[in-house]
């Protein structure tokens, strides 16, 4: 097998590993999702073709190491009946990670996992510049660190403030952890802070009087995300997005943007702290003034 074998093995999720004809096999899961019935399979898969362990990887997939070379077609066509396929390496689109999201979580605030499943629909193995990863946070908690992926979602609710209501008890300014929210003085307007607000709700659920309520329920996107040897927190450029249709055409627009101006084995955060992130709201200029 020669160095170009080695490559396409790589780049449809077959890796070599220590030891002579060994490889790791990486599986296609979308937000960590797999059924019982997947999860006997995988088992099964890893005795039958491997040496009987999986590895649990940090962005929600499981690896088959010890795989023989011989053993790869067989292997793939065991799992494939059962919906499982191998995963993808190299410059494409990663499995996309989620949290449980809103019919789990007592907190979510979106349907992770759904939105993880359209984004993986349209965009899973796409090529890109560099390897490109989406992780999806259904709330405020941030449970998979949206900032820190090429691109990331977190669920958000922006609150407004109706003061026909209001008592002016001071509740709002009082949960708030971020100090977004200021009580400016009797008969005086609430005043929310929109730059500081984390979307987290608590002044809404904590208000006695429903004067905070909400202004809109949706995901806020940060692009340039990544960890690394340098890494960036992503940064936000849009408003709230409201709808999975939205969130999946900012993910299309970010992708095209790297495209055009990523370079070869440079991250999506390389690209936008060279070219800078105006370039990018430029870009999405449209949609940005759809959302804001």
């Amino acid at each position: 097998m020669n160095e170009i074998d080695y490559r396409e093995l790589k780049r449809g999720g077959v890796m070599r590993q220590q030891g002579e004809d060994r490889f790791l096999v990486r599986l296609h899961l979308v937000a960590g999702g797999l059924s019982s019935g997947q999860a006997r399979v995988v088992a099964e898969a890893a005795d039958q073709y491997g040496s009987g362990a999986l590895h649990l990887t940090s962005r929600q997939g499981i690896e088959i190491p010890d795989v023989s070379s011989g053993a790869l077609t067989e292997l793939k066509e065991f799992l494939g009946p059962h919906g499982i396929g191998f995963g993808v390496c190299g410059p494409t689109v990663r499995g996309v990670t989620a949290c449980q999201g809103c019919h789990v979580c007592p907190n979510g605030v979106i349907d992770s996992p759904s939105l993880a499943a359209a984004l993986d629909r349209a965009f899973y193995g796409k090529q890109a510049p560099h390897k490109f990863k989406i992780g999806i946070s259904g709330c405020a908690n941030n449970c998979l660190k949206a900032e820190e992926n090429d691109l990331g979602v977190k669920g958000w609710i922006e609150p407004r403030w109706r003061g026909e209501d209001c008592t002016g008890c001071g509740l709002c300014v009082a949960v708030c952890p971020v100090k977004a929210v200021r009580l400016a003085g009797d008969g005086e307007p609430v005043e929310i802070d929109r730059s500081r607000c984390i979307g987290c709700g608590d002044c809404i659920v904590s208000c006695p009087s429903a004067s905070m309520a909400e202004k809109s329920r949706g995901s806020r996107v940060y692009f340039g995300g990544k960890l690394g040897r340098v890494p960036y927190l992503g940064q936000p450029v849009l408003g709230v997005l409201t709808d999975t249709e939205e969130v999946v055409e900012v993910v299309a627009e970010a992708l095209e943007f790297f495209r055009l101006h990523g370079r070869a084995r440079e991250r999506f955060g390389d690209t936008l702290q060279r070219v800078g992130f105006e370039a990018l709201a430029s870009h999405i200029g449209a949609l940005a003034r759809r959302v804001a």
